[in-house]
């Protein structure tokens, strides 16, 4: 098998699994129960919400929600934020290329009556400084952008964007990290909200966080117990949180080294899908090297995404959370791509462990199938 759809999901490291299956033998009462038991797990569980912002250079402005993932914890940021401090505002700002679990819920808030802006992005794909610039005012509460996209690896200004933000107190900034943490070096003090997933950088699914920073005000989403605050209450995951705090520890002290391996390996196969004819790169220069997307001019990405699967070779041809149909990416027509551009792109995202030899196999049975199979 190879597996180049990391973007997706990732393989977890052997050791948050180990972690995760021993403390779910070991660590299985309720972390909010009064005994010695509940302490002693209670313990445990703040000692990886420390080891995370620790880790992410935040332990002294933020703190820490640990959530089932990026969807949910974009839900309550978005949530939380707007109903927290509605009466300083109604307008919020928010990327054209965000991911469904930052879009959704802005579009949903735009029938509830706020006035939802959504940021247009440059041909490589990030909003630029003066746009969010000439966009931002005194009665916006909210501003959302990511910190890299998933379709395309594009990477965001965030530290200008705060810059510009810091003239405006009442707007708070929010970023949909998942594709981030742990890959690219970013100024995370100084974002108000930072979301993450888990199973993107070797840790378990359903598994997450939901970073703020201590003077913000959250309204939860649901009702119920004191977990985590009252904001997202429920028995607390700790075998999930202690597998968490292992990926995001291990990510951030190999990123720099991670970061030139994956670039290498993106370069090689950059090389290699340039001498295809039809093959035409949609990831632009100094994105990071974990996500490369490219389109076909005349074949669908769809087949060619079946045919490779067929051989046990798996990428994407759009981002997992919305790909039912024949889709066509809105990250690539915002970017300024054709319809048949954005219908057509495929998506590649490697592990570390990737080898030459697997990018040859994939690009020698890419270039079988564009053969093979008639044009469109």
């Amino acid at each position: 098998m190879i597996y180049f759809d990391c973007a997706a999901s990732h393989a977890p490291f052997p050791e948050a699994l180990s972690l995760h299956n021993e403390a779910a033998a070991s660590l299985f009462g309720n972390a909010n129960s009064t005994h010695g038991f509940g302490f002693s797990m209670r313990k445990k569980l703040e000692e990886a919400r420390k080891d995370i912002l620790r880790a992410l250079g935040v332990e002294k402005t933020h703190d820490l929600l640990f959530t089932s993932g990026a969807t949910e914890s974009n839900n309550l940021a978005i949530h939380g934020v707007v109903e927290s401090y509605a009466n300083r505002g109604k307008k919020i700002l928010y990327s054209s290329v965000e991911h469904p679990s930052v879009s959704r819920p802005f579009e949903a808030l735009a029938k509830e009556g706020f006035e939802v802006i959504k940021l247009p992005v440059n041909k490589e794909g990030y909003v630029e400084p003066k746009t969010l610039e000439e966009a931002v005012d005194k009665d916006v509460i909210l501003v959302s952008i990511m910190g890299v996209n998933n379709e395309t690896g594009t990477i965001f200004p965030i530290e200008e964007y705060q810059k510009i933000l810091s003239a405006y107190p009442k707007a708070i900034f929010h970023s949909d990290m998942t594709q981030g943490i742990g890959k690219v070096d970013f100024p995370f003090s100084k974002i108000d909200l930072i979301s993450f997933s888990g199973h993107k950088i070797g840790g378990l699914k359903g598994t997450g966080s939901l970073i703020f920073k201590k003077t913000l005000r959250l309204s939860p989403r649901f009702q119920g117990g004191d977990q985590e605050g009252g904001i997202r209450p429920g028995t607390v995951n700790v075998p999930g949180a202690l597998s968490l705090a292992y990926a995001v520890k291990r990510s951030c002290e190999e990123r720099q080294e991670n970061y030139k391996k994956e670039s290498a390996l993106r370069d090689y196969l950059a090389q290699k899908l340039s001498s295809i004819e039809e093959v035409s790169i949609n990831s632009p220069e100094g994105a990071s090297p974990y996500v490369l997307n490219f389109s076909l001019a005349h074949h669908k990405a769809s087949v060619i995404v079946e045919g490779l699967s067929e051989k046990e070779i798996y990428v994407s041809s759009f981002s997992a959370c919305n790909s039912k149909g024949e889709p066509v990416s809105d990250v690539l027509l915002a970017m300024g791509r054709t319809p048949k551009e954005a219908g057509n792109a495929i998506r590649v995202s490697m592990p570390l462990k990737t080898t030459h030899e697997e990018i040859d196999a994939f690009v020698e049975e890419l270039q079988n199938l564009l053969k093979k199979l008639k044009t469109i």
